[in-house]
C-alpha cells in the first residue's frame, strides 16, 4: 500500500471534512482509493491520522545522539563512522553500522571525494577575477578563436580501484581472480595537444624531461605556430614552467602570438583536460589492449583522429559555463 507522509495525510483529512470526493483526492496524492478510505475509517474510529504503535526493536540513540552525529560529520565531512562512535558522549553501546544509518537518514552518505587541485586564497582570488574578465566573451566572438593546449602522461596500464570480479567465497587469491598489474602502472607516454572549434593538432609525443628549450624547438616552433597563423587566434597553456619561462615568452612575443592569460591551478577551465579523459576512455575500450609504449602511442594517435570534431566543439562551448562557475563558486573548485 502507497504510504502518505503526515502533512499530506493531515491535507487529504482537511479535504474529506470539505467534502471532496475519495477519488479525487486519491488522484491528487498519487494513491489508490483504498488508501483514502482506510484514513477516513481511522480517524472516525480514533480521532487521529498518526501511525499506531508498531512492535520492534528500540532506537538506540536519542534525539540527542542524532544531533550529536549529523552536526559532527557535517563539520569535517572525513570522518569516519568509528571515531564518531568513540566521540558520542556518555554511557552507549553504538556500533559503526549505527552511526551510518543515522547518517543516511540526515541525507550524508560515503562516496569517493572529488580530487581536486590544492588552492590557496590567492589561487581563489586570481580564478574569480579571471572568471569575471572573461564573463561575457561569447563562442562566437571570441572562444573560438582560442587554441587550448596541454600536456598528458597516459599509463600502460591503469588501476584506479573500481574494476571489480565476480568470485565465490575463499577465491580472493585464485589465479583467476588476482588482478595483476606493473609497479607504477607499467610507465607510459606524454603527449601534446590543442585544440579549437574549427580543428585539431596533430598528437606529438613528448620523450623525457620537457624543458623550455625543448618546448620551444619542438613543440611550439613546428606544431603551435601553424595553427596560429590567423592574426585572431589566441594561445593558451597553463603556468607550467616550461610555458613560462622567458625563452618561451621571448618566442611567442617574437612571432606575434596572443596569449591568453591563466589562472594558475585551473585544469577545471580548461576543455582540453576532458578530451584527455575521453581518449583515455577510447584506448581502454579497444578490443586489444597495447602491450608496450610503442602499442599506447599509435593507439593514442589512432584515437585522438577519431574523436569527432562535434565533440570538441561541444567541449569549448562550455567556457562560458565555466566562467560563470567559478565566479559563483567563488574561486573554489567547479563541477567542470
Amino acid at each position: 500500500m502507497a504510504r502518505l507522509s503526515r502533512e499530506d495525510r493531515q491535507i487529504a483529512l482537511g479535504r474529506l471534512q470539505a467534502g471532496q470526493s475519495q477519488s479525487a483526492i486519491a488522484r491528487h496524492f498519487h494513491v489508490s482509493q483504498s488508501t483514502i478510505s482506510r484514513l477516513w475509517v481511522r480517524f472516525q474510529a480514533t480521532g487521529s491520522v498518526a501511525d499506531l504503535p508498531r512492535a520492534g526493536r528500540p532506537r538506540a540513540t536519542t534525539a540527542a545522539h542524532d544531533r550529536f552525529i549529523r552536526l559532527r560529520h557535517l563539520r569535517n565531512r572525513f570522518l569516519s563512522a568509528s571515531s564518531s562512535v568513540q566521540a558520542l558522549p556518555g554511557p552507549h553501546r553504538l556500533s559503526d553500522q549505527t552511526v551510518r544509518n543515522r547518517l543516511r537518514e540526515a541525507g550524508l552518505r560515503a562516496r569517493r571525494p572529488h580530487r581536486g587541485a590544492v588552492l590557496t586564497r590567492r589561487h581563489r582570488q586570481n580564478r574569480v577575477q579571471w572568471g569575471n574578465q572573461h564573463f561575457r566573451w561569447t563562442v562566437r566572438n571570441h572562444w573560438r578563436h582560442v587554441w587550448f593546449s596541454d600536456e598528458s602522461y597516459f599509463l600502460l596500464q591503469r588501476h584506479d580501484g573500481r574494476r571489480r570480479v565476480y568470485r565465490r567465497v575463499n577465491e580472493r587469491y585464485a589465479p583467476n581472480c588476482v588482478d595483476e598489474a606493473p609497479v607504477h602502472g607499467g610507465g607510459g607516454v606524454m603527449v601534446w595537444g590543442a585544440i579549437n572549434t574549427a580543428g585539431r593538432s596533430t598528437l606529438v609525443h613528448v620523450q623525457g624531461r620537457i624543458t623550455a628549450q625543448r618546448y620551444v624547438e619542438e613543440i611550439l616552433r613546428p606544431h603551435a605556430l601553424p595553427l596560429l597563423a590567423d592574426q585572431d587566434a589566441i594561445f593558451q597553456q597553463d603556468n607550467a614552467r616550461p610555458h613560462t619561462a622567458r625563452l618561451t615568452t621571448q618566442f611567442l612575443t617574437d612571432h606575434h602570438v596572443q596569449v591568453l592569460p591563466w589562472p594558475s591551478m585551473s585544469p577545471d577551465m580548461n576543455p582540453i583536460e576532458h578530451l584527455w579523459d575521453e581518449l583515455d576512455r577510447r584506448v581502454r575500450r579497444r578490443e586489444e589492449a597495447p602491450a608496450n609504449h610503442r602499442d599506447l602511442l599509435q593507439a593514442l594517435q589512432e584515437e585522438w583522429d577519431t574523436i569527432p570534431q562535434q565533440d570538441i566543439r561541444h567541449l569549448i562551448q562550455s567556457m562560458p559555463r565555466r566562467c560563470r562557475a567559478v565566479v559563483a563558486a567563488q574561486g573554489s573548485h567547479t563541477p567542470y
